[in-house]
């Protein structure tokens, strides 16, 4: 019979040792019904070459590409795991279970290609990482951190608690840019059917009678005539500005100087601070929470921001920070983080409980982007507002002089 040996999590801690099982099946069927949680569990001698072998053909089987998912059902993924595992299951049958539910989604086969992969050997956090990319290197951090300390559940959790606040952030800032764009595109299409389909009709009703245009409707008619013969070209110049503007972008040296000009917008720039303020003492409140080092946290960290430039000057806080400085000094010599952040992580340095300081920074800094957000709304709904109704409102004048001037006509 072959024999195994395992590495796993007991209620006593990190055990290894190793038993004999038909297959990888009832090895762990056996350590589940020990209450054994197994981090590793690889075949030893002459049925190692076999098992690596049918590892193999069930690897090519069940690969298909990288699995993406949503932002919900990620934290669906993480939420419903580490309730099964919670409940005393072991992670293998966790995953057995998600992978017989009734609903076909991308958690369903995800499940299964997880499972597959655990069940040849291959660690939960290596597994993910390889299976996965929507759940990104700190989630598989953390993962491979709960497995050698046995916390796997409780920081699933707190990763779940985690990524919800993060999708609430992003939420809460689109939802804050579509009613005005919504307005926008309302008062451009209002504008676009006065001057390419109205003016042009109360035009011809004038020019029958032999009357004459105001000197504003004879510009609008000019530009509408304009729009008409030339749409295609300005169509065509719209797309190709916009490809170059995105290859551009996507350039690297044009990254830093783009992220850059996105911090400096007026209105928009405040939130785009207040936003990396919060996801930063977010995620390290997090990372240290879990029992992370702080230059393991910070390194972490820097791979989960996203604006460029903020990258960059946080490596000159990592480098800081490697150095001795403290965190709270190495932010302060950023230029980069606001006063009020900077003294609640000095508070955590002073106290020693910076994974409780962060929180409730970050729960300070999230009321503050929820305020600015507010206010930006407040501040952009009455000004397009009144800028589509100042369109409107002149189009409505020159289409009344126009008919007022048809009817002194007609009665001549």
């Amino acid at each position: 019979m072959p024999t195994f040996a395992y590495s796993a999590n007991s209620p006593s801690g990190l055990i290894t040792g190793e038993l004999s099982a038909s297959d990888r099946s009832e090895a762990f069927a056996l350590l589940g019904k020990k209450k054994i949680q197994p981090i590793k569990l690889e075949a030893v001698g002459a049925a190692a070459v076999a098992s690596k072998a049918k590892a193999d053909a069930r690897r090519e089987e069940t690969t298909s590409g990288p699995i993406k998912l949503k932002l919900q059902q990620v934290v669906l993924f993480i939420e419903e795991l580490a309730d099964l595992i919670g409940a005393g299951i072991q992670l293998e049958p966790a995953l057995a279970t998600m992978e017989r539910r009734r609903e076909l989604s991308g958690i369903k086969t995800l499940a299964a290609h997880l499972r597959s992969k655990v069940r040849d050997g291959m660690s939960f956090s290596k597994a993910v990482a390889s299976t996965s990319p929507s759940f990104g290197g700190l989630f598989c951090a953390l993962a491979s951190a709960g497995e050698a300390s046995g916390s796997l559940s409780s920081i699933l959790k707190r990763q779940a608690q985690y990524m919800r606040a993060l999708q609430a952030l992003r939420s809460k800032v689109l939802s804050a840019l579509l009613y005005p764009a919504f307005l926008v595109v309302a008062a451009v299409s209002v504008t676009l059917l006065f001057v390419v389909y109205l003016i042009p009709k109360l035009t011809e009703m004038l020019d029958s009678t032999g009357g004459s245009l105001p000197f504003a409707a004879q510009i609008i008619l000019k530009i509408s005539d304009t729009f008409k013969a030339t749409w295609w070209m300005i169509i065509i110049a719209g797309i190709a500005a916009f490809i170059l503007g995105r290859a551009w972008v996507a350039r690297p040296e044009a990254a830093i100087p783009w992220s850059r000009f996105k911090l400096r917008l007026p209105l928009f720039g405040s939130i785009f601070k207040a936003r990396f303020y919060v996801q930063f003492l977010e995620t390290m409140a997090n990372l240290l929470g879990n029992g992370l080092t702080m230059v393991h946290s910070m390194q972490l960290t820097h791979s989960a921001i996203e604006n460029p430039f903020l990258r960059r000057e946080f490596e000159g806080v990592m480098r800081h920070v490697g150095e001795g400085v403290a965190l709270s000094r190495a932010l302060d010599r950023s230029g980069q983080f606001p006063p009020l952040l900077i003294d609640m992580v000095n508070v955590g340095e002073q106290t020693g409980d910076m994974s409780s300081a962060l929180t409730r920074a970050a729960e300070r800094f999230d009321r503050e982007l929820s305020k600015k957000i507010d206010t930006l709304a407040a501040l952009i709904q009455p000004l397009i507002v009144c800028l589509m109704a100042g369109m409107v409102g002149i189009m409505a004048y020159l289409m009344m002089t126009t008919i007022f001037q048809t009817i002194s006509s007609m009665n001549r």
